[in-house]
Order: structure tokens, then sequence, then C-alpha cells
């Protein structure tokens, strides 16, 4: 799923700022995460699970609505970009500081921890979107130079390895979401989670890293389309809902990291020229 530059887009008019389709198809997927929350009055599918009892959830709720509906709007144009980056940044990062990590100390549980692999993966994709839009500026050179884009890869890839793990930790239920129509299903099951640990460990390793996020963003994007899609459009249930929303939202994440290698061999080696 190689990037395409808009650079259409971004010479219409000095306003706009659209670095890449992924920059805009993640940009897209956060401002449609604010609506969901507002229309909702509560947390987007990507937030949850969120404790009842947590401080100020009610203002959490409007904050987790309205930093992803501006900060994804604010992206998109070349004046507000680099601060709509870096609250978009901070606000991923602060939920898998403060709410993630801490959830898991206190219970090691498939939801507490696939939660938060889920919020690594948006955290890393935001960071990487504030990276690019915040390139210029000294202030910001630690966390948006060559380290920083680094250090968001490895996070990206942490996340897809138990992502995994998962498909083999929970066969029966990885089978049964294989469409009917595929054959092999324990097959199809056990493959989807052997590549998404090679790419995590080939983009942690940083051997034939972008190609190995380029087809994660791929798989994500075709279990969005062959799962959940069809689910959706037989009128899904909550929980199935919430699904589609996140998987969405990760194959937006996944596009933002993939493009990230924009211009770089598959292999990430200067030596070796990208094919295809």
């Amino acid at each position: 799923m190689p990037s395409i530059t808009a650079t259409g887009a971004a010479t219409e008019g000095k306003a706009l700022r659209i670095a890449s389709a992924g920059h805009a198809f993640f940009a897209a997927t956060l401002i449609a995460l604010g609506v969901m929350g507002f229309a909702a009055r509560d947390f987007a599918p990507i937030w949850p699970p969120v404790p009842d009892g947590l401080p100020g959830r009610a203002a959490l709720v409007v904050l987790c609505a309205l930093v992803p509906l501006l900060g994804g709007l604010g992206s998109l144009f070349r004046r507000p970009g680099a601060a709509a980056s870096r609250a978009l940044f901070g606000c991923f990062l602060a939920w898998l500081l403060f709410l993630r990590v801490p959830g898991m100390a206190v219970s090691f549980t498939v939801d507490r921890w696939w939660a938060a692999c889920q919020t690594a993966a948006m955290t890393a994709a935001a960071w990487l979107l504030f990276a690019r839009l915040s390139e210029e500026e000294r202030l910001f050179r630690l966390a948006a130079g060559a380290k920083g884009v680094r250090v968001a890869r490895i996070l990206y890839g942490l996340a897809l390895i138990p992502f995994g793990l998962a498909h083999f930790l929970y066969r029966q239920p990885t089978i049964d979401d294989v469409p009917a129509w595929m054959p092999a299903h324990a097959a199809w099951a056990y493959a989807t989670g052997v590549t998404f640990i090679a790419a995590g460990v080939a983009i942690v390793a940083g051997v034939w890293a972008p190609l190995a996020a380029v087809l994660s963003a791929l798989q994500m994007g075709l279990f969005t389309l062959l799962v959940w899609v069809p689910v959706v459009a037989a009128g899904p249930n909550p929980s199935q809902w919430a699904e589609f929303v996140v998987s969405w939202a990760l194959t937006a994440s996944g596009w933002v990291v993939a493009d990230s290698y924009r211009g770089q061999p598959w292999s990430g080696r200067p030596g070796l020229a990208r094919s295809g």
C-alpha cells in the first residue's frame, strides 16, 4: 500500500497542508471519531475500556471527541497543522501512559493489553504525523527528528506483535471471524497471526521495515474490508460496530506508519532499490 503524495490538493491553495494520502485518511478518521463521540455523548470505540469511576469522566468524553475532531481537521491546514498534530500526539500519548499502562499493571487481561496495543498504534501514527508537520520547528526536534521517528515506529512494531499472538491465544474466535466463503479458515487465522508478529519484529529490528509496514497496513485494511464491512452492511450489534471502527482506525494508523518510510527501499537499506 505505497504512499500517494497529495500534491494536487496541497498546491491548490496555500492553506492546505496534506502530506500524503495516508495523512488525509488518518485525519478523516480522526474527524469521524470526534463526530461519533459527540453523537453518542460517550467515548468513541477507540478509547474504552475506561473505568466508570475515573475522575472527570464526563469532561474526558468531551475532550476525547474534541481533540480528534479539531486535531484531525486542523492537521489538514498549513497554519494550524503543527499545533493540531501536537495536540493529537499529546492526547494519545497521555492516554497510553496514564490509563493504558497503569491499567495493564493492575490487571493484565486481554481487554487491557489489547486496548494498550491499540492505543500504542494510534499514538505511533499521531507521533509520526506530528514529526512530519513539526519537522521545521527547532523546539520539537528531539521528538520530531530522526530519533523520535524511530521510536514511534518501534512503538507501532511492538503493538503488532500482541495482535499476532492473539490469533493463537484466541484461536476459535479468530477462525470464526474468517468470512464463510474463504476456504481453510484455521490456516488464514494462523497466517495473519504469523504475519503480524513477523511485521512487528521487522519494524522493531529495522530489517525490511518499510515492506513490513506496508504489508501490515494492507492486512489491516483487507481485514476491515473483508470481515467488518459485510457485518456492518448486514446490521451490526454494538460490539461489532466497535470492532469495525477500531479496525478502520488501526488501518488508518498503519497507513501513516507506512507513509513514514516513503522514498526508502523495501529493505530499508539504501543499497537495495524498492521493486514494484
